[in-house]
C-alpha cells in the first residue's frame, strides 16, 4: 500500500510539474502581445540592500518590447526587433545593441521572444512555478523563476551572475491587445548622445 501511495504521489507531482511548464509554453504560444504595470525589487546577494522601482511593460512577439521605468528615476528600454535601445533622460544619453547580442537568455527574451526552449532549460517547481536556466552560461544570468496565477503571468524572479535578485511583480496583464508599431521604435531626442555598441 505504501508503495502504491508513493507511486501515486510521484505521478501526481509529475502532472503538476508538467502543468507549470505547459502553462509557460501556452503563454508563449498564445499571447502575442501584452501590456501591464510592474514593480521591481532588487536585493543584494546578502539581502541587506534593497532597491524598488516601478513602471510599465509592453511586448509584441517576436522580439519587440518596451520597459518604461517611472520611479524612482526614468529609464526607457525599447526593442524594435533589430536593436535594443536604452535611454536615460537624466543623463541625456541613449545606447543601442544589436538584438542578438542584447537579448540571448534574458528575462526579455523569455517574455517577448519565440525561442523559449532554444535559450532555456525548463523545470517545473510545483504547479505554478517554472525554473528557467540559460542553456549557454555566460555569467550574466544564473536563473529565472516564472510564476503564474492560473494562466496569468504573476512574477519573474531573476538571479544574476553575482547572486543579486530582481523580482518583477506584474499587475493584471492585458493580453493580445492591439499595440501601435511606434511603441517599439526609438528615435533619440535632439541633443542626446547616442552610443551604438
Amino acid at each position: 500500500m505504501k508503495k502504491f501511495l508513493f507511486a501515486l504521489s510521484l505521478a501526481v507531482s509529475g502532472l503538476a510539474h508538467a502543468d507549470a511548464v505547459d502553462t509557460l509554453r501556452a503563454f508563449v504560444a498564445e499571447v502575442k502581445t501584452g501590456r501591464t504595470d510592474f514593480t521591481q525589487t532588487v536585493s543584494s546577494p546578502d539581502g541587506k540592500r534593497v532597491k524598488t522601482s516601478s513602471g510599465s511593460f509592453e511586448f509584441q512577439r517576436p522580439n519587440r518590447f518596451r520597459f518604461v521605468y517611472q520611479k524612482p528615476s526614468e529609464t526607457l528600454i525599447v526593442a524594435d526587433g533589430q536593436k535594443v535601445w536604452m535611454y536615460d533622460p537624466d543623463l541625456q544619453q541613449a545606447s543601442s545593441r544589436k538584438m542578438d547580442k542584447a537579448l540571448g537568455a534574458t528575462p526579455a527574451a523569455l517574455l517577448a521572444g519565440n525561442n523559449l526552449e532554444r535559450d532555456f532549460t525548463l523545470k517545473a517547481e510545483g504547479a505554478d512555478t517554472v525554473l528557467a536556466m540559460p542553456r549557454q552560461a555566460d555569467g550574466t544570468l544564473q536563473s529565472l523563476r516564472i510564476r503564474f496565477k492560473g494562466k496569468a503571468l504573476s512574477s519573474v524572479e531573476i538571479v544574476d551572475g553575482f547572486g543579486q535578485k530582481s523580482l518583477l511583480n506584474f499587475g493584471a496583464i492585458a493580453t493580445n491587445v492591439p499595440l501601435a508599431p511606434e511603441r517599439f521604435r526609438f528615435t533619440a531626442p535632439a541633443g542626446v548622445d547616442v552610443i551604438e555598441q
